[in-house]
């Protein structure tokens, strides 16, 4: 039975080795922060359907969409293909898209247009303000990368369910030190070798954590189990 045991760890290790290291592209198998406790969609914005937007508790990719909606319908069709369609399976995940009033007619639109190919658009969240203010919700994460004339850029961020912008930092694999704030939507190879990974890599931090809740919880139960039955005798 112990020969069976090792036998069967030394096949499993190297598979369990593999499936950890071959999700990240850099040394990190956690997703570094860049900014910590920002601010969340503002109370006051109006989403596509009238309901208030939030990213708390939610894993996120913000964008910021700018007027130019129908101009840069490319760009939303590279974020669907290369990542909504990957991860709305995971009910935490959402993609948020920040937009001047005036345009929610052009959202809809894009919402039409990339349902058929995808099914379930839930995930796609669309919220409206004035220019001043998503200005200064934009400034607010002192980001490296500015907004355009029309309150837009193609670079899209993650932030994570405590509000914190996450993204890489520090030294890759090669040793050479990084730092990316953003994905850029014009470029699918962007979007598909690099911010797939590093969305995968925070989907696979909460699993972990939350297997980690689940067995906490199971010892603090089982040990209190005992306890009282060491109190009965």
């Amino acid at each position: 039975m112990k020969n069976k045991l090792v036998l069967i760890s030394l096949f499993m290790l190297p598979i369990a080795i593999y499936l950890v290291f071959s999700t990240a592209s850099h040394n990190s198998l956690f997703l570094p922060t860049i900014s910590k406790n920002n601010k969340d969609i503002p109370a006051d914005w109006i989403g596509l359907e009238g309901a208030k937007e939030s990213m708390k508790g939610k894993i996120t990719v913000l964008g910021f969409v700018g007027s130019k909606v129908i101009e840069n319908r490319g760009n939303f069709f590279n974020l669907n293909q290369k990542i909504y369609n990957k991860y709305k399976g995971f009910k935490d995940f959402q993609m948020i898209m920040v937009v001047p009033l005036g345009n929610e007619k052009k959202c809809q639109q894009i919402i039409d247009e990339l349902a058929p190919i995808t099914g379930d658009m839930k995930g796609w969240r669309f919220v409206f303000s004035t220019p001043d203010k998503i200005q200064e919700f934009y400034d607010s994460y002192k980001l490296i990368g500015q907004l355009d004339e029309n309150k837009g850029t193609p670079a899209v961020f993650i932030v994570d369910k405590e509000l914190n912008h996450r993204g890489r930092k520090g030294k890759n694999k090669k040793g050479e030190e990084e730092y990316k704030e953003s994905y850029n939507t014009i470029s699918a190879a962007d979007l598909h070798n690099e911010m797939t990974d590093d969305v995968k890599i925070i989907l696979r931090e909460y699993r972990l954590a939350l297997k980690k809740n689940k067995n906490e919880r199971k010892d603090a139960f089982r040990d209190n189990i005992k306890e009282n039955i060491e109190k009965q005798k």
